[in-house]
């Protein structure tokens, strides 16, 4: 690679990482915020939240890449432009392809990260989340970490429970369950314990009431009783994945008795093919950036700021893709528009960088931009005079 070529693109990595690096960080504490009741509720140690952190983040880097990549390369290419660096390489007789193929390799790199990180990492991650989450929830112990507070296990199950001591002892128990319409059952117990399967609430030396529909109470009192958690534990204790928590392996040829696949198997075709349309999209974005920005242009030029045209591009590429996807998933006929709207749009991109062409804006809008700063010069020209 030489030197000039060297020079843009350590100039466009680093506005890349400048770009991404804060970006990435604001996504990922919200998305780690939402995560924070898995210590209130829960009780896990903090060492145990930021390894769920941890393994949010890869889960959000292949989205954030190709919007922080064009802003990498149209911040340093405009600035370039205004530096009238463009146009002295353009002078110096140098071809186009100087400022285009250094970046280009690196998008292509990046487009090849983005199918890793997407088609393999993030969905290991999300199952790991997932299975750390659905684990920390599955013991009742953990659930009920507050002492002297009501805290809700399900809808009509309530736990409360007075002291907590060593081990999986607990004093001062009452357990209000109501899932059953046909009565309502309301333990005491002074002493109790979960045993170590999470499948059984042990109390000791209480008491049981029971309210009937039609109003009876009946109180029973017992030296020990066990409470079945059994479907509870299981049922809070299995991690449920669903497409996007599968691999491209599994994607490609998913279980048949999976009953996510069974009840929804557009969601996986789409699924599979979203992750490979989008993997072309940090190339794309590239080759978009490089059409609106990859020349000399004057400053007298009445034009929108071309980050700003990316952006919008970008943004709405993105947009139509994410729409696509939803049809997708109710319609398998949907599935070549999430190739064709990447491949289409870089392609029609790199016609034009082929061509030397330059996007321009339509003649009446462009009349228009002229015709008002015509006037405003015009009037700032009258002020200027009058107050001379």
């Amino acid at each position: 690679m030489k030197i000039l070529e060297q020079y843009i693109l350590r100039r466009v990595v680093l506005m890349f990482l400048t770009a991404l690096l804060p970006v990435l960080a604001i996504i990922w504490t919200t998305q780690v915020l939402r995560r924070i009741n898995l210590v209130t509720d829960s009780g896990q140690s903090v060492g145990s939240f930021m390894v769920l952190a941890t393994m949010i983040l890869p889960t959000i880097v292949a989205t954030v890449l190709p919007f922080a990549l064009v802003i990498g390369i149209t911040h340093t290419l405009t600035t370039m432009n205004n530096d009238s660096e463009l146009a002295v390489i353009d002078a110096a007789g140098a071809p186009r392809s100087i400022i285009q193929r250094p970046l280009i390799i690196f998008a292509a790199g990046l487009s090849f990260f983005s199918f890793v990180m997407m088609g393999f990492v993030e969905p290991a991650m999300r199952v790991n989340v997932r299975t750390m989450i659905a684990t920390a929830y599955a013991d009742l112990l953990s659930s009920v970490i507050e002492e002297r507070t009501f805290r809700q296990i399900e809808p009509g199950l309530f736990v409360q429970i007075s002291e907590r001591q060593s081990g999986r002892a607990m004093k001062g128990l009452l357990v209000a369950d109501s899932r059953d319409p046909a009565s309502e059952l309301i333990y005491y117990a002074r002493e109790g314990a979960v045993d170590e399967t999470g499948k059984a609430l042990v109390m000791q030396d209480g008491e049981v009431q029971r309210k009937a529909p039609n109003g009876d109470v009946t109180v029973i009192r017992f030296d020990r009783y066990a409470f079945d958690l059994s479907d509870l534990s299981e049922e809070r204790g299995q991690a449920r994945y669903g497409a996007k928590d599968r691999d491209l392996l599994y994607l490609m040829d998913p279980d048949p008795l999976d009953e996510r696949y069974v009840d929804k198997p557009n969601d996986f075709s789409a699924e599979l093919h979203r992750r490979i349309s989008s993997s072309f999209l940090p190339l794309v974005f590239a080759l978009i950036s490089l059409m609106l920005c990859g020349d000399a242009r004057s400053h007298r030029e009445a034009r929108l700021h071309p980050m700003a045209s990316a952006l919008i591009m970008a943004l709405t590429l993105f947009w139509a893709s994410s729409y696509l996807t939803t049809l997708a998933e109710t319609s398998s006929a949907f599935l070549p528009l999430l190739y064709l709207l990447p491949l289409g749009s870089g392609s029609a991109a790199l016609f034009m960088l082929a061509t030397n062409r330059s996007p321009r804006l339509p003649k009446f809008l462009s009349s228009l931009i002229e015709a008002v700063a015509t006037v405003t010069q015009k009037r700032m020209g009258v002020g200027t005079g009058g107050s001379a």
